[in-house]
């Protein structure tokens, strides 16, 4: 890091004793992630986690302090396997926001780390249109669809609607049910797998009774099922906060924010490397203090 401007030298000074301070506290390697989940950024994740897991001081589990737009589903299902291929146990922290497949990313942790502020977004999986020129989300674009076929069959539909839908390409819209559906599968398996594993008996109704794999799976579907109900949150860029997550979705978060001293070097950590982020106008950047190419993680 010596070839950094002093200024920069400084940021990552403070920026690695915090880093050191929430690896403690968590007992885990922390990896800092920020940027899109895109296949494009796949290898230096996949470099990065190998080489944090291969070191003789590495711990069983991976922290993922994640902020992020979303992405692809298919690519956070490959940085999943990524991670669980080289450590035990895998955790998500959120300081900030992680949306669409960012939201999906973090269900495949054992356990998700947020505070009042953090966010989560709904699982609208984005989708190249036809022409390849620019990403949309495919829940927005089905619903539109559907609420055309609906006025289609009760005749009221308008001239205009209708040359719109006829020009729909149905291998496209194929394709984005596709996509909505990978998003619920994933979620489904990874919430029963590692979010549920421990989920042993009922906490509030049927009170320690104990909780079936059957039940598990309905939890699951009903979870993913809601995350992905565009109706219920009306915008793809919705923020879902802690409280949202637990009190409507019943999902179990740990809250960083019942340890002060924990938040305040969350805080310190995530805000000091975005806002280094954001000034070097980097879209991705890698880091985690161990590993000496950290610097070169940055696109």
């Amino acid at each position: 890091m010596s070839h950094l401007p002093l200024l920069d030298q400084a940021i990552f000074e403070s920026v690695n004793k915090s880093e050191e301070e929430i690896e403690l506290a968590l007992n885990s390697d922390l990896l800092f992630f920020y940027g899109p989940i895109s296949q494009e950024y796949f290898q230096s994740f996949r470099n990065t986690v190998e080489d944090m897991a291969g070191r003789d001081s590495a711990r069983e589990t991976l922290t993922i302090c994640l902020t992020t737009p979303g992405g692809y589903a298919e690519t956070a299902e490959k940085l999943v396997d990524v991670a669980r291929n080289h450590y035990k146990s895998l955790n998500f922290l959120v300081p900030n926001m992680a949306m669409s497949a960012g939201t999906i990313f973090c269900m495949a942790g054992d356990k998700i780390y947020m505070d009042y502020s953090s966010s989560l977004g709904p699982i609208d999986p984005q989708v190249p249109d036809k022409e390849n020129k620019q990403f949309i989300p495919a829940l927005g674009y089905l619903d539109k669809i559907n609420s055309l076929i609906e006025k289609s069959r009760s005749g009221t539909i308008t001239p205009v609607e209708f040359a719109i839908f006829e020009k729909q390409d149905l291998a496209m819209l194929n394709f984005y049910e596709q996509a909505r559906e990978l998003s619920v599968a994933l979620l489904e398996k990874w919430l029963v797998t590692y979010k549920f594993k421990d989920w042993k008996t009922h906490r509030t109704t049927k009170k320690g009774s104990p909780v079936t794999l059957k039940q598990k799976r309905e939890r699951a579907k009903s979870i993913a099922r809601k995350l992905s109900d565009n109706q219920h949150w009306h915008s793809h860029g919705r923020m879902i906060s802690m409280k949202t997550l637990k009190e409507e979705l019943r999902l179990d978060i740990d809250d960083f924010g019942e340890n002060l001293k924990l938040q305040k070097a969350i805080r310190s950590y995530s805000d000091t490397l975005s806002d280094w982020i954001v000034r070097q106008r980097l879209s991705f950047f890698l880091h985690n203090r161990h590993i000496n190419s950290n610097l070169l993680a940055g696109v």
